[in-house]
């Protein structure tokens, strides 16, 4: 992944081990405050080394090797730079405490990241829209020639689409709750014994009852206190040992469905290319080629396609690994999602830098757009000849006819013998169009057939667009105006 991404730059140990110490902060801080006997020596030893040094990595791994448990050699390598706390870190907890938490804290910033990026593209990609709102171009279904749209028109179309993407990852950041503190099958019954849940010190039942509710009481506290600190509005009200693994799920869903938007678009735009009226950039001394000089090839497109496939599959991975957690847990989710999980977000990251990179550097040839309308346009005038010429007394079927016979011909010199398009030169012969042939050029003027593309594409820009980039949490982003550099 380095040859596409940051990831190079990003000490991903540090940060997730870091978590981990802050988490085991966050834990004995609940707890002292609810009760439990921690020094505040200890809470500031902890608070003093949440980040490791390259020694303490070294020794952690070494425990690591001996112990073969990741959680318990970094509580021993914690211990050791904290000493007055070794003997309350991680105090009845259970690895997923800071596996699972942390995952969800990593999960939230690293779809914050993306939502960034992607309100940095749809900027882009709106500018474009404005530049060529009114800028004809032929439309295609089933990529035959169809009706006229223009190019600002259909880069809404690609717009509507991460709009969507935009809301969708939000949703689901937004939804992200914490694992919080549930013990080793999720009951508590951990931290039930830690705040002394000894019921036959009580005298009779209701003694009993009023001890229970009260450790109940301290115990509800005790998450939602570690749930507040750890930057979270609420935890997950049930889990067994790890949060659900549907979690996972309904994260990667956005991101695969953001990876069929970039798919279509970057398919549109090497369509476009092919057509030679829209191009991705190309470096002056960029080489399409090693054996055809001249080539010009979308690899930026080809790129995104072939990324975009990978992240749209990746929710599967999710999907199965969901379906078959047996019971409280089962150890077969750890690998998978170790590799999933980064993956989808390190894929959806690249695609939306080059996606950024190639809506900075669009190039429009309106000539050969033109060109192409000039092919297509004069079949489709036909039914406004002859509106035209009904509305100066003519006949309509006769009109019909002769424009069917003259269209045929003008067919025939297109497909059988490779020639241009010469209905209109036709009809111009035709004295049977007099009446009409001073309105040829309005009547074969491209902007006639666009139909309220303009407007719309204002429309939704002020509409749509812009309210939605108007989000203070996007705006810095946007505002910084830097450009997608690619390495490759």
């Amino acid at each position: 992944m380095n040859r596409y991404t940051w990831w190079e730059n990003v000490d991903e140990n540090q940060n997730r081990f870091h978590t981990w110490r802050k988490l085991w902060l966050n834990l004995a801080i609940a707890e002292k405050e609810l009760g439990l006997q921690i020094s505040d020596g200890a809470i500031e030893e902890m608070r003093a080394n949440l980040h490791l040094t390259p020694e303490q990595f070294e020794t952690a791994a070494q425990e690591e090797k001996k112990r073969r448990h990741d959680v318990m050699a970094h509580v021993h390598t914690f211990g050791q730079v904290a000493p007055a706390a070794a003997g309350i870190i991680h105090l009845g907890a259970t690895s997923c405490y800071v596996t699972d938490n942390a995952d969800l804290i990593f999960i939230r910033e690293a779809l914050t990241l993306l939502l960034k990026k992607l309100a940095v593209v749809i900027d882009r990609f709106s500018a474009f829209a404005a530049q060529y709102r009114d800028l004809p171009t032929l439309g295609f279904t089933h990529f035959q020639p169809a009706q006229l749209t223009t190019v600002g028109k259909r880069t809404t179309l690609w717009l509507q689409e991460l709009l969507w993407d935009l809301r969708n990852i939000k949703r689901a950041r937004d939804d992200i709750g914490f694992r919080g503190v549930k013990g080793t099958t999720g009951t508590q019954a951990s931290f039930l014994t830690l705040f002394d849940g000894d019921h036959d010190k009580a005298g009779n039942f209701e003694s009993i009852l009023q001890i229970i509710f009260s450790l109940s009481v301290q115990v509800e506290e005790l998450d939602r206190l570690v749930t507040s600190l750890s930057g979270f509005g609420y935890a997950y009200p049930v889990t067994s040992q790890t949060y659900s693994r549907k979690i996972d799920v309904d994260v990667l869903a956005p991101l695969a469905s953001f990876g069929a938007t970039a798919h279509k678009l970057a398919t549109d735009l090497r369509l476009l290319a092919n057509l030679k009226e829209v191009e991705e950039p190309f470096e002056s001394t960029q080489i399409g080629s090693s054996a055809m000089a001249y080539k010009r090839n979308p690899m930026r497109s080809e790129r995104i396609c072939s990324l975009a496939r990978h992240l749209m599959v990746l929710q599967q991975n999710a999907l199965m690994t969901s379906s078959v957690q047996w019971f409280e847990r089962t150890l077969d989710d750890s690998a998978n999602r170790r590799i999933t999980l980064p993956e989808a977000f390190l894929t959806a990251d690249i695609v939306l830098t080059t996606l950024q990179n190639v809506s900075e550097g669009l190039v429009v040839y309106p000539k050969v757009i033109a060109r192409r309308i000039s092919q297509e346009l004069p079949f489709m005038a036909t039914e406004n000849i002859i509106m035209a010429m009904v509305k100066q007394g003519g006949d309509r079927q006769e009109a019909h006819e002769k424009i069917r016979v003259l269209s045929h011909e003008a067919a025939h010199q297109v497909k059988a013998l490779g020639l241009e398009n010469d209905l209109i030169a036709r009809v111009r012969a035709d004295p049977y169009f007099d009446l009409i042939k001073s309105q040829l050029d309005e009547l074969l003027d491209p902007k006639s057939f666009i139909g309220r593309a303009p407007e719309q594409v204002d429309k939704f820009l002020k509409e749509w667009v812009q309210p939605a980039l108007d989000d203070q949490e996007l705006k810095a982003s946007i505002q910084k105006g830097d450009k997608a550099e690619l390495n490759v």
